[in-house]
């Protein structure tokens, strides 16, 4: 068992974090946007591909209230995703990702390559979001520490296997990547935790992952969640990844209840609504 800190109640976590605090101050976490310019992503592939079509839907989730866009161009869905060449994501990524910085909103490059990371964060992205928490690109925690960027540190796992104590297994892999990051020289306050649901997990982990996040408080540092569209979703109503959005936002209310920071979504407007509902509710308690 992780021994859990009590949450905290503002939603911009720790004091000085160089990415919640340039966020506004207030009872319900930052919401990050996806936006994915791969042909296979899991719930959109193809959809944002086009450089025209995503930089629309990047301002779209920017007019609906998204703090953080995270953009991706390689898919990293569990099943049936093709590995590409860093030249292959740089080409997806250099008509799009330049526009969207300019629209003056923080910008977090999902990618496992340092290569790519390192031309994004030269473009303006605020971010690194490493799916592979450092332990995958060798290259990776020098250059985030060189940058002095923040970076997101995902769990994942090669497979899934039922017989795991996933919230141990999460737990010393946080510690491992924490260890990479220090020797590396990156600072502990430039640094948030993702558990990566959906990721190396059985959808019964993933929702124990989500249930018992207060525990991964412990780090002392912010948690990010997306539980977006994911396939835990469809084993408790069966669905397919466009269909789950009441379940996506039941998963982003418990997740900010238990300490969530940010919460990673497809559908902003609706998961900023939810957020922001929830937090007026309690505010009449």
């Amino acid at each position: 068992m992780i021994a859990a800190k009590p949450r905290p109640t503002a939603a911009t976590g720790p004091a000085g974090h160089p990415v919640l605090s340039a966020l506004p101050s207030r009872p319900y976490p930052a919401v990050m946007g996806v936006l994915n310019v791969t042909p296979d992503s899991f719930s959109d592939g193809g959809q944002f591909a086009a450089p025209e079509r995503a930089l629309a839907q990047a301002r779209r989730m920017v007019a609906e209230g998204a703090d953080i866009i995270d953009i991706g161009a390689e898919s990293t869905r569990p099943y049936g995703s093709e590995p590409i060449s860093a030249e292959e994501e740089l080409k997806r990524l250099q008509p799009v990702l330049p526009e969207i910085v300019a629209l003056g909103i923080p910008v977090s490059i999902d990618s496992m390559k340092s290569a790519v990371v390192a031309w994004a964060l030269h473009q303006g992205a605020a971010v690194a979001n490493d799916v592979w928490g450092l332990q995958r690109d060798s290259g990776m925690a020098g250059l985030v520490a060189e940058r002095g960027a923040p970076i997101i540190i995902m769990h994942n796992r090669e497979s899934a296997d039922p017989a795991v104590d996933i919230m141990q297994d999460i737990s010393n892999f946080f510690a491992a990547s924490l260890d990479i990051a220090a020797r590396a020289g990156i600072s502990s306050d430039k640094i948030i935790l993702d558990p990566g649901i959906g990721f190396g997990k059985t959808p019964e982990q993933s929702m124990t992952a989500l249930a018992r996040l207060g525990e991964l408080q412990s780090f002392g540092l912010p948690l990010l969640v997306g539980a977006s569209r994911k396939r835990f979703i469809s084993t408790v109503t069966p669905s397919e990844p466009h269909q789950r959005l009441g379940g996506s936002i039941a998963a982003h209310l418990l997740a900010a209840q238990n300490g969530a920071r940010i919460i990673r979504a497809h559908d902003v407007a609706e998961t900023v609504q939810a957020l922001r509902v929830t937090a007026a509710i309690r505010e009449q308690g």
